[in-house]
């Protein structure tokens, strides 16, 4: 990693003092689902900060949020064992020769963990005296103030920065800005770990690509992705689109109705449509699997259609893959395979049961052996590792790719122009 690339502004953590202090280290271990960890990726992407932590005389306190425990509609904060950070804490404690102690604190049943008190400082003690190598905080979003907009924020902030001398933040997926992700990195000195700083560097690299650059998009909602989109749009030599956006495209250019498509987002489809009209960027996969149910398959109820046979006032029922044979299609193939850069942050079907469209692109794009490969992180991660679980690991030993841990903070980025203007960032800038 060039460091050297980075904003001079930014504090990174070599600079850091470390010797003997207790360092605050925020963590995007978000991998928890149902008590188990699903993919270790995240976690393992953060071993190198904790080495180098360890290495320079540190002692970590690792945080990560893990679910949403907070109840949107009452507020109320539900505690669950399988919200816990203890299967994280199981695994780290399987994969590096550590103790690692999880600080017991009282919980209100509806508020969560209101302060980190006096119940914190055995623990502490513990960590200090090299009783254990590490402390893991509880899930951060079980905490009162980590969300909230009240003077239980500024508490809670204040109290994460009395138990640390020095605050790490290393959590690229955790873009929003909350008490351990902002708050505190105003009342401790504040630097970036090695990951996130690896994360800025392969933002850039999207920002500022070597060309061509093709982007590849795809999501369950239009509305939430309009934004980068049109950066994207801008940046990219060729956008290829999948899920419900390219069925919101699809549905506005061609004028067709298409089952979860609503009339609110193919109106808002309709500005992509008129850009493409005159820039032709956008390069449609030529067949899609259309079905009568969005569950499973079902013989007789999934048909495939070719866009070139659609017909305005069209009513169609869940379009719900790309078939296959998109992905041998002449220019989608001459496309992706003369890119130089290419930018991943698409699942093309509707999972579980809708894969094949996918484990094509995937290795479409794996053809690719010269490219830059850069791929978002969170469902895009896993369904390459599901699909194609050969590619997955090849690009874990390949220099020309790289798994970013977050996909929506990828997003923001291109969004903000700069990775530097995710909140949690631009407080690391001195």
């Amino acid at each position: 990693m060039d460091s050297n690339n980075l904003n001079p502004r930014l504090r990174v953590m070599q600079a850091a003092d470390l010797k003997d202090k207790v360092v605050l280290v925020r963590v995007d271990h978000n991998v928890v689902k149902k008590g188990k960890v699903i993919d270790p990726y995240r976690i393992d992407a953060t071993l190198g900060t904790i080495y180098a932590i360890a290495e320079k005389g540190g002692r970590p306190i690792l945080m990560t949020h893990i679910g949403r425990p907070k109840d949107k509609k009452t507020g109320k904060i539900a505690c669950k064992a399988d919200e816990s950070v203890g299967p994280i804490v199981k695994y780290l404690e399987q994969k590096l020769p550590l103790r690692i102690g999880v600080p017991q604190l009282p919980v209100d049943p509806d508020k969560g963990i209101l302060h980190l008190d006096a119940a914190l400082q055995p623990a502490l003690a513990d960590l200090k005296n090299r009783k254990v190598s590490m402390l893991y905080l509880p899930n951060t979003r079980w905490f009162q103030g980590e969300e909230s907009k009240g003077p239980e924020r500024a508490l809670f902030a204040k109290e994460l920065s009395a138990i640390a001398d020095v605050y790490i933040n290393d959590a690229f997926g955790s873009w929003q800005a909350h008490a351990s992700t902002y708050d505190v990195a105003k009342l401790l000195p504040a630097y970036t770990g090695h990951l996130l700083q690896k994360e800025i560097l392969n933002c850039q690299r999207v920002l500022e690509p070597e060309r061509p650059f093709v982007a590849v998009v795809a999501g369950a909602k239009y509305d939430t992705k309009i934004g980068p989109l049109k950066i994207l749009f801008e940046k990219a030599d060729h956008l290829i689109l999948g899920g419900l956006i390219y069925n919101t495209f699809l549905a506005a250019k061609y004028g067709i109705e298409i089952n979860g498509v609503t009339a609110e987002e193919k109106a808002l489809a309709a500005d992509l449509v008129a850009l493409d009209a005159q820039a032709k960027k956008i390069v449609e996969t030529p067949y899609l699997l259309e079905s009568e149910t969005d569950q499973a398959k079902v013989a007789g109820q999934c048909r495939t259609l070719e866009l070139k046979n659609l017909k305005q006032g069209q009513k169609l029922a869940f379009v719900l893959d790309a078939d296959p044979k998109s992905f041998e299609d002449s220019k989608v193939k001459e496309v992706i395979g003369s890119a130089k850069t290419l930018f991943v942050n698409a699942v093309m079907g509707l999972m579980p049961h809708f894969g094949e469209g996918s484990r094509a692109f995937y290795n479409l794009v794996a053809a690719n052996k010269s490219a830059l490969k850069l791929f978002g992180g969170g469902d895009t991660l896993q369904e390459l590792k599901n699909l194609c679980p050969g590619v997955y690991l090849a690009g874990t030993d390949d220099p020309r790719t790289y798994y970013f841990t977050g996909g929506g903070s990828v997003l923001t980025a291109i969004e903000e122009g700069s990775p530097y203007k995710i909140k949690p960032v631009e407080v690391l800038l001195g």
